[in-house]
Formats: C-alpha cells, structure tokens, sequence
C-alpha cells in the first residue's frame, strides 16, 4: 500500500491563522502534502496560500468560486487528491483547533486502520475554552448520532480525521447530502456500513483564538434532521 498523504485544510476567511498554519504543519508533517481548498474568501486567504506555496512546493491551492460549505470544500478536495493518486487523506480545520501536532498520529493509525478519528470524548480527549453551552450541544449531538445510528464511537461530529484512498472511492462521494457539520457524521456512518476498520485516536481540540466561528443554529438543526435521514439510508 502506498503511503503518499494529502491534509486537506478548508478555509473561508482564515487570513490571520492560514500561513502559520502552513508553516507549522511544514514543521510537524514534512512528509505530507497539504492542499488548502478557499471558497473564494474576500480576506485574501488565497493570496496567502500562494504566497507561501511559491516557496513550499508541498503547498497547493484548490480556488473554488463561491461559498459552498464544509462538505462540498472537502469533497472538492478528496477528488483533487484522488486524481492526483494520493493514498492517505487528513481533514482538519484551519484555525489551530486541530493541532498540527497531532496529523502524524492520525496518518500512523492508518498504518493498521482504514479510518482514523480524531476524538475529543474518549481517554486522552479533550476541549479546551469552550462554554457551557457549546460542551452541551457537542456533547448532546454526539450521544443522540451515536444512538440514531447505533454506532460505536464517542465522538462522530469532530473534524479532525483520517482516511485511505479505498474509503473515499467506497462510500460514494457523489452520494453525500450533507452540507455542513453532519457532513462529519456522514462519512464515518458510511464508512462504518461499508465494513471498514475504523480507530478513534484522543485528540486536544482548543477553541479558535483568531478569526470567526462558523458554527450557527442552523447547522445544528441540519445536523439532527440530517441524522434522522442517515438512518434509513441503504448501505451496504
């Protein structure tokens, strides 16, 4: 098996995180390309990506014209990856709340596993700086995803993840309907009925210090509907 791998980073707006990000994951993850997948953000992450990557040939921009949330930018990314014969693939959000740190941990389980979780809810997880309300909300979601589904895993709504080339070509990309967080619950309940090896792997997630959250009410309201239609999904 091969083991070139893609981290796949979607920004909308990320200027003041994007290049040091890069830079650190050009520190922890030498190994690894990185695609940055910009939905035309008007803060001029592009600009940066490109900047850095004209020094960082490891670097690459895929531009994308409009605002199309998390699962289109990630979808865009995976097949980007795929036709350039990647064989590992790492999501992670752009605003240090997935730490560069943690990519090689997630790319090493792969090693053994199909699918590699980044989980703040099993031992050795954790949040940091979140409210109250927010721990609730997470911590809610996931159990009531994990019960709808009958799944085995503590954390099914995180982003920061994992996966082989066969798991993108098996659970039917063109498939997914989810746009926003439950796209995260999505790909791990297809990749589970498709009968594939997945690990949960502890991770720190750290509440953004720069930039804007994205998370809203109505991608908690799609996120439970979302579920509900998962379940009756035929897969197999």
């Amino acid at each position: 098996m091969g083991n070139r791998s893609l981290v796949i980073v979607p920004t909308y707006n990320e200027i003041e995180n994007i290049t040091q990000l890069l830079t650190a994951l050009n520190e922890k993850v030498s190994e690894a390309d990185i695609l940055v997948v910009d939905d035309n953000s008007p803060d001029g992450t592009a600009e940066a990506v490109k900047a850095f990557a004209q020094n960082h040939p490891q670097v690459h921009l895929l531009n994308r014209q409009k605002k199309d949330g998390l699962a289109g930018a990630y979808i865009a990314g995976f097949k980007w990856g795929l036709a350039k014969d990647y064989d590992r693939f790492v999501q992670m959000d752009a605003d240090f709340s997935h730490s560069p740190a943690d990519v090689s941990r997630l790319i090493k389980a792969l090693d053994s596993y199909d699918q590699a979780m980044g989980s703040r809810y099993i031992k050795g997880g954790s949040t940091s700086g979140w409210t109250l309300p927010r721990v609730l909300i997470s911590r809610g979601g996931n159990v009531y995803a994990k019960t709808v589904l009958q799944l085995p895993y503590q954390d099914l709504t995180g982003g920061f993840n994992a996966h082989r080339r066969q798991v993108l070509e098996s659970i039917g990309l063109e498939q997914i309907t989810s746009r926003g967080y439950a796209f995260q619950v999505e790909i791990k309940y297809r990749t589970f009925k498709k009968g594939f090896k997945q690990i949960e792997i502890p991770i720190l997630f750290e509440n953004r210090k720069l930039g804007v959250s994205k998370m809203s009410q109505d991608i908690v309201k799609e996120a439970a509907l979302k579920v509900l239609e998962l379940r009756k999904l035929n897969i197999h």
